[in-house]
């Protein structure tokens, strides 16, 4: 089910990227990820109005209505239409699918990547930029990069590129060590016991 509802998002946020790229280019391509990433933040931030987009209860005529009054001269016109065809599909609920598969498009687009970087503590100035020379260097693309801090981090980095987590964390390495430690210990117990059996 999550497969079908991620090809549909992006089949929609294909239309859309070339619908923005038709109606002015780079310039409003990235003005309708701003406006989508702006309204799924509204959805995040208020329940009621992240229900009042899903709920299969609200008629669609007065729910596109209320689209209408809230975002008007709010938004750019193509935005709006767009939130109105997803209204009419009652595809509304899949709006933050459809606003991260357009964000991942754009970003291919002008060969970015966004990538979350987690640390115990904010990074410096200087930090910032030398891992995004290092992304960059690695990917290949320019990376668009997003600090968080994570205080429940002993040390160490963690980074979400995509929906891939690379955790380099210290309690990540400590875990990993923990299990070649077993894994070893296990292995050279049975080497011991195989080598005492065969003596026998």
């Amino acid at each position: 089910m999550a497969g079908h509802s991620d090809a549909l998002s992006l089949v929609y946020a294909r239309s859309l990227l070339e619908l923005a790229q038709q109606a002015g280019g780079e310039e409003k391509i990235l003005e309708v990820n701003d406006e989508l990433e702006t309204i799924v933040e509204l959805g995040r931030e208020d329940a009621s109005f992240r229900e009042f987009l899903g709920s299969p209860i609200i008629n669609t005529t007065e729910r596109g209505e209320a689209l209408r009054k809230i975002f008007n001269d709010r938004i750019t016109d193509l935005t709006l239409r767009f939130l109105m065809v997803l209204n009419q599909k009652e595809r509304l609920g899949h709006l933050e699918g459809v606003a991260r598969s357009y964000d991942q498009l754009v970003q291919e687009k002008f060969g970015k990547i966004e990538v979350d970087v987690f640390t115990p503590s904010p990074m410096a100035p200087d930090q910032r930029t030398a891992l995004g020379d290092r992304i960059r260097t690695a990917l290949g693309k320019e990376p668009v990069v997003h600090s968080y801090t994570d205080p429940s981090m002993l040390g160490g980095i963690k980074l979400r590129i995509g929906d891939q987590l690379i955790d380099g964390s210290v309690s990540s390495r400590l875990r990993r060590m923990r299990q070649d430690l077993l894994q070893q210990g296990s292995s050279s117990i049975r080497e011991r016991v195989t080598r005492f059996l065969e003596e026998e």
